[in-house]
């Protein structure tokens, strides 16, 4: 898929997990929307290097 914002996209993206969506914000959304998940861009760095995606960590990480 072409995406015009790509570009910006990355340049925004803290994902640090390989994926063919990298950039393509709509693409990754709905895949993690589909899992019950959340993208990357929901979480700190140091959160988002752990990988865990899901509703409830997030939900731990931001419960105060």
């Amino acid at each position: 898929m072409d995406c015009p914002n790509k570009e910006q996209n990355l340049a925004k993206c803290n994902c640090t997990y390989p994926c063919d969506k990298k950039g393509l914000c709509c693409e990754c959304i709905a895949y993690h929307k589909k899992l019950g998940e959340l993208p990357a861009c929901y979480f700190t760095p140091e959160q988002e290097r752990t990988y865990d995606r899901t509703v409830e960590y997030y939900m731990r990480c931001n419960s105060r």
